[in-house]
């Protein structure tokens, strides 16, 4: 019996399907099963058969893509991953997709040779197929995940940071560091919204590109009682605020007296991700230590899974969202194999693990 992953492309180009069939067929671990040049099309196809994964371009005729994802997440919740040129910018249609339950957005290039250009983006649409595939539709009621990082070469937080020498001594200061990937931005959402205004200060990382994250938490400051935005390099940690790492940016923590702030750093991906999750944790465990938590949830691979050890070898509090909340159990099962885990808890009751430390 095949254990490849199936997947239906819909796209109203020919161009772009033919290109796309032949981009996911040349990986050995997933087959097109069926190609649609717009959704009304594709249901009749899924009549036949259900895909694994569905691959969705957003600008169609008879029926846009947003509007077929809420139909397919309210009906039959299926792993669907937005490949669209509209998406490239991080514009609020992005955003759209990933409430309405993406598991990944893949920039579709627009201009120049389109298909030399698809198949230059190959590795992102393969490695967003097999995360998509992971995923836990159980957990994908209205959000998702950030796209996934190309394949990359595997660098330590060492290439960023030097590794904690000791923990801080402990203060009043306290603050909380997360780190997430898919499924991150339902999960993030879920618990920012249940925080009161007085909590403590939050750095995020968010697996996410360049131009996204901005967006993204311009959208969750609009639906939280905290104020959330994307982090500048100076930004303060303060009560009542949460940071996001800029996409294509690594953040860390820095102290300055009594007082935390974030530094803005470029510099080459780690764990094939910038930013990274490991060197905020890794930055955490160093300025922070015991006056921190560190939280990480949903997410494939295992970035942020050494950062937490050596936050919890710094004498900072752990916890990882557990496997039946998460829309993947990748990145806390990571944390947990190494030791750094405190407890495990459930998305839901993450923010009073946080208001712990208020």
């Amino acid at each position: 019996m095949s254990t490849r992953i199936k997947v239906l492309v819909v796209d109203d180009s020919a161009v772009v399907r033919q290109v796309l069939s032949e981009v996911l067929n040349g990986d050995a671990g997933i087959e097109v099963i069926a190609v649609a040049p717009d959704p009304i099309f594709a249901q009749e196809k899924m009549k036949k058969q259900w895909p694994d994964v569905l691959v969705l371009d957003v600008e169609m005729p008879r029926m846009d893509g947003i509007t077929f994802l809420r139909q397919i997440m309210a009906e039959r919740p299926t792993p669907v991953v937005i490949c669209s040129s509209i998406s490239q910018k991080g514009s609020e249609t992005a955003m759209q997709a990933l409430a309405a339950g993406a598991v990944g957005v893949v920039p579709k290039p627009g201009i120049g040779n389109r298909r030399t250009a698809l198949q230059d983006a190959a590795a992102d649409l393969i490695r967003a197929v097999k995360t998509a595939a992971h995923a836990n539709v159980r957990n994908l009621k209205v959000g998702s995940a950030a796209p996934p990082a190309a394949a990359m070469p595997r660098l330590g937080a060492d290439v960023i940071l030097p590794a904690a020498s000791q923990a801080m001594a402990q203060t009043t200061e306290r603050i909380v560091a997360i780190g997430t990937s898919t499924g991150g931005t339902q999960a993030l959402e879920a618990v920012l919204t249940a925080l009161p205004r007085v909590s403590p200060g939050i750095v995020i990382v968010q697996h996410m590109p360049e131009k996204f994250t901005a967006s993204f938490a311009a959208r969750l400051d609009t639906l939280c009682r905290i104020e959330v935005r994307e982090a500048q390099n100076g930004d303060r940690v303060m009560p009542g605020r949460a940071l996001i790492a800029p996409g294509g940016r690594h953040m860390l923590l820095k102290r300055n007296g009594s007082q935390y702030h974030v530094e803005v750093v470029d510099g080459p991906v780690v764990n094939r991700h910038r930013p990274s999750v490991d060197v905020l944790f890794r930055s955490v465990a160093k300025f922070a230590g015991r006056n921190a938590l560190g939280v990480i949830m949903t997410g494939m691979g295992d970035d942020g899974a050494r950062g937490l050890k050596e936050m919890h070898d710094a004498g900072a509090a752990t916890v990882a969202q557990d496997e039946a909340s998460c829309v993947v159990y990748g990145m806390p099962k990571e944390a947990v194999k190494l030791g750094g885990v405190d407890r495990s808890a459930s998305l839901q009751a993450i923010p009073a693990e946080i208001m712990k430390y208020a």
